[in-house]
């Protein structure tokens, strides 16, 4: 009988334990909402990249590896339950998108830039002569406009000023207005392509190189779609980053958006992606957006991987928008970057960050007139709510005043 109680009191003890662990995992595992797959299982662009399978019955994506098998688990993460002793992120309220635009345009009137405070300086001068006309060039050469704008310009000013005759500062700066909008081109349209179809959302895939904030971005521009009161969903398709899914998370929580993302580093991009946009049909909501890898050391390799996300999210819906982030203080070596992703897959818009940071106003047109695609949205801070619609007139006016 000595030798039974010790065994008895063991049994009970396990029991209490497991009891007390038991709402716990119960909360927990609310957090995380697995999606059965449906994909054709024979479908090769599904399987590629190591044997992509889908188990059905568990709604985990199976992937195969030489020698092994491992799982990547796709969940939607939703902001904590504070009760299961895990982090609770406060859901905000972000800022309204009409207010941010006048906010911005501040910050890029006390940005350092040399432009158009430049140009004004040179083009008020009592006698402009050859020199002078020179220094405009170099001026907008600097300001990384591109050397085909900058003959555009100049030519335009030139004629201009010989018309003019008189020249009063506000001549000037109105003329100055008047081509630089041109060469900026408000025809362009520079609305992003975000409505919802009648049985599917619309699907935004954001791509770019590592290091210029490219998830930020997302996150940022999640905030912008919930203010203008779109429901969307995130996909963590950069799944060679170490934390990009758990930052992009995080930015969700903030405003209350879930995020798709595998609970394994290295785990398929294309897999990913594709469950993202699974769960955005279920769910009904309005905007899916993909965040996507970065990495530029093998060019081929960038091609083949971003082709195959677009390609297997088309399987179910349409990719409405193809969004390039670009870091303004780059100069032309984001032209470089621009050109590489162009070949890629086919670029809609464009986000250019830190343009705050940087005397390169020019480089809105360089890019423009590379790609053949508009400025869509513009970052111009750290702050979550620094980020906003691109409009030509307010940044002329910012880059003149």
């Amino acid at each position: 009988m000595n030798d039974i109680l010790p065994i008895v009191l063991s049994i009970l003890a396990a029991v209490v334990v497991i009891g007390a662990l038991i709402p716990v995992l119960i909360k927990t595992r609310r957090n995380i909402t697995r999606y059965p797959d449906t994909r054709d299982a024979n479908d090769p662009e599904v399987r590629s990249g190591g044997g992509t399978a889908v188990d059905d019955s568990t709604g985990t994506i199976e992937r195969g590896t030489p020698g092994g098998a491992g799982t990547d688990v796709v969940d939607t993460t939703t902001v904590p339950d504070d009760a299961a002793g895990l982090e609770t992120i406060p859901v905000e309220t972000p800022l309204p998108v009409a207010g941010r635009l006048t906010r911005l345009r501040e910050r890029l009137v006390r940005s350092n830039n040399i432009m158009g405070k430049g140009l004004l300086a040179l083009l008020s001068s009592d006698r402009i002569d050859e020199s002078v006309w020179d220094e405009v060039e170099e001026t907008l050469l600097l300001a990384d406009l591109g050397t085909e704008p900058t003959m555009q310009l100049v030519d335009a000013l030139r004629e201009r000023v010989k018309v003019l005759g008189t020249r009063t500062p506000e001549h000037v700066k109105a003329m100055l207005r008047e081509e630089l909008i041109k060469l900026v081109d408000p025809t362009m349209d520079r609305s992003l392509n975000v409505e919802r179809h009648a049985d599917k959302p619309a699907v935004m895939m954001v791509v770019g190189v590592n290091g210029v904030g490219k998830t930020t971005t997302v996150g940022k521009l999640a905030r912008v779609l919930v203010a203008e009161d779109k429901d969307v969903l995130l996909g963590a398709a950069d799944t060679f980053r170490a934390a990009a899914a758990e930052q992009l998370a995080t930015w969700g929580q903030r405003v209350g958006v879930p995020t798709v993302k595998s609970d394994i580093d290295g785990a398929d991009p294309a897999s990913v992606a594709y469950e993202a946009v699974k769960a955005g049909i279920e769910q009904e909501v309005d905007v899916v957006m993909i965040d996507t890898a970065g990495r530029l050391q093998n060019k081929v390799g960038l091609m083949d991987e971003l082709g195959k996300v677009k390609r297997v999210v088309e399987k179910l819906a349409e990719v409405d928008e193809v969004l390039l982030v670009l870091d303004a203080t780059t100069g032309q070596n984001g032209l470089n970057q621009a050109r590489v992703f162009s070949e890629v897959v086919n670029i809609t818009g464009i986000v250019l960050t830190k343009l705050d940071g940087t005397a390169k106003g020019g480089i809105v047109v360089a890019i423009q007139r590379a790609l053949g695609v508009p400025v869509k949205l513009v970052g111009l801070g750290e702050g979550a709510d620094d980020l906003a619609p691109f409009d030509t007139e307010s940044f002329v006016d910012a880059l003149l005043n």
